[in-house]
């Protein structure tokens, strides 16, 4: 799987403009558009119980980037994730981003 191309990464994927990420965000309300000196970025924190329970959802976002070949930044402390996900590749945001937030998601409430 670590010679596997990852389809969301590709230098030449089409960039989103700001107007056309915000109009994206309607399907990820919990998350927020955030820019910085790098990029155009989604950014949400997750919240949990304890560390361990954090960690787990760390390490299940991991496994599922890792299948992806599409790696957000993850900042794990106690109680809470941070989750970002942009494509470094292009400099900001593009349509994989927005379906990796959702799935994001998707784990995050199958650990309810």
């Amino acid at each position: 799987m670590k010679d596997q191309q990852c389809n969301f990464c590709r230098s030449d994927a089409p960039k989103l403009s700001a107007e056309q990420a915000q109009a994206e965000m309607r399907v990820i309300p919990d998350w927020v558009l955030v820019k910085d000196a790098d990029a155009l970025k989604l950014k949400r924190e997750f919240s949990f119980v304890d560390f361990a329970s954090a960690l787990a959802f760390t390490n299940r976002m991991g496994a599922f980037a890792e299948s992806i070949g599409h790696h957000p930044d993850l900042l794990t402390s106690w109680g809470k994730v941070e989750v970002v996900w942009y494509t470094h590749k292009i400099g900001g945001l593009q349509q994989g981003d927005f379906l990796s937030a959702i799935e994001t998601e998707l784990l995050y409430q199958r650990e309810k």
